[in-house]
């Protein structure tokens, strides 16, 4: 596949991302987080179902297969429960747009808790970093308040929890296929958020009523969009898929005044400027032509 394809591949990825926090924002005033959330997961495991399918028959007989993947399985699907449940109830609260650029800032908490385990950090993250904590400012403040919605904090939450969830991808994803990785850990989080769904009692019928935002966060957003993203990535460098990538902030923005009729003041489109351009600066690789980069992370 030529590289021009594969980006365009990435492209659809991330607008297929960026929508689905207006099926969010539409869910929230329907059914609850739990349920959401353990639904869409539960689809999302199906959907990946047929692809990692002949990986696991190719694999399976090695020794330590089912501990090594169960467990990467399992952890990452810890984090993405969780980081999934804080987005859904601060989108509902906050909105797509606000939920798209605030959650995006994981890209930059990402370099900066791996400068915490020993790591090393350029000088242009910590730039990125600041410039995103003025835009979150900026984004988050509700003009005279000057203080934070309830919905901002689960937002900041869920990108504090997605950065982890990324962090335990690359401690335990390395030696595991990466669409098993993403089935078992669809599934562990629909098994996590299943108490929640029981607790919420959303009944059939109003679960029946948001079929169509829950069908797309999870057989789009979780399951296609995500096979995409693996099918694109072998063919485009590290670097600039992530930076396609990134650009679901951007659809969750457009999204929300589009679809939902979100509007945002000038201050709040000023911060998500500012938090699309750290997002664009962490990404950007000073790599010289010809050396290998190492590769890139993102939320599957």
């Amino acid at each position: 596949m030529k590289e021009k394809n594969a980006a365009l591949l990435l492209l659809l990825t991330s607008l297929i991302w960026g929508l689905s926090f207006v099926a969010q924002s539409v869910s929230a005033d329907l059914i609850g987080p739990f349920t959401f959330n353990s639904v869409r997961f539960f689809i999302g495991a199906a959907v990946l179902i047929p692809f990692a399918l002949p990986s696991i028959k190719r694999e399976c007989r090695q020794p330590g297969y089912w501990k090594r993947t169960l467990t990467a399985g399992a952890s990452c699907g810890l984090m993405l429960a969780i980081a999934s449940v804080t987005q859904q109830i601060g989108v509902g609260i906050s909105g797509a747009g606000k939920g798209g650029f605030i959650t995006s800032v994981y890209v930059v908490i990402v370099p900066i808790l791996s400068r915490i385990t020993g790591k090393k950090v350029e000088k242009k993250t910590w730039l990125a970093a600041a410039v995103a904590l003025i835009g979150m400012y900026l984004l988050c403040m509700n003009g005279e308040s000057g203080s934070l919605s309830y919905g901002d904090l689960f937002l900041i939450a869920c990108a504090l929890f997605f950065s982890f969830h990324i962090m335990v991808i690359d401690a335990v994803g390395k030696n595991t296929d990466g669409i098993t990785l993403s089935m078992f850990q669809f599934l562990t989080a629909g098994l996590l958020t299943l108490p929640g769904l029981i607790a919420e009692d959303n009944g059939f019928e109003t679960l029946l009523s948001a079929w169509l935002p829950v069908i797309y966060a999870g057989a789009f957003s979780c399951g296609i969009a995500y096979t995409l993203q693996v099918v694109g990535q072998k063919y485009v460098r590290p670097s600039h898929a992530v930076l396609i990538l990134s650009l679901e902030s951007v659809w969750a923005a457009a999204g929300g005044a589009l679809l939902l009729g979100e509007r945002m003041s000038a201050g709040e489109l000023t911060g998500c400027l500012l938090v699309f351009s750290a997002v664009v600066l962490a990404q950007i690789e000073l790599t010289p032509r010809g050396k290998k980069e190492e590769k890139s992370l993102k939320r599957s």
